[in-house]
């Protein structure tokens, strides 16, 4: 184990390290945007903030449609620098955007981690513990 290496939160014993990323991009213009989108409610979305909201989800706390550069992305995880994308009907036929867009976040350092709308409605105690083993496998 690194010993400057900060613990941000244990998921079943095992110490998850911080990855926060800092001075990311931020287009204030999409501060409308991304509040319509946390108000609109898309369903999957609003079950999978139920989950983890408030530090639900092994005390780690998550931000819902956080702007970052010039996308709006579904959660974020400040202190592991991870993007949770939930992929709706939205991302059909929008393979190569989501491309793109996945391939800016990693050139800043993030990962991003994507989960089918269906499987959050209808597998998502499934849907969370593999996101705990993702978690425990990249920053454990």
């Amino acid at each position: 184990m690194e010993e400057n290496r900060e613990i941000t939160a244990h998921i079943n014993s095992k110490p998850i390290y911080r990855n926060f990323i800092e001075n990311l991009p931020y287009n204030s213009n999409l501060n409308s945007r991304a509040r319509a989108l946390r108000k609109a409610g898309v369903l999957s979305e609003v079950i999978f903030w139920l989950q983890v909201h408030k530090g639900k989800f092994w005390k780690i706390d998550f931000d819902r449609q956080r702007i970052i550069g010039n996308y709006i992305v579904d959660f974020y995880v400040k202190t592991l620098g991870l993007v949770i994308e939930i992929d709706g009907s939205s991302h059909n036929n929008k393979e190569e955007y989501d491309q793109k867009r996945e391939d800016y976040l990693n050139l800043l350092g993030l990962k991003v981690y994507r989960i089918s709308d269906l499987r959050v409605k209808y597998d998502l105690n499934n849907v969370m513990r593999e996101l705990e083993e993702y978690i425990v496998k990249e920053f454990g």
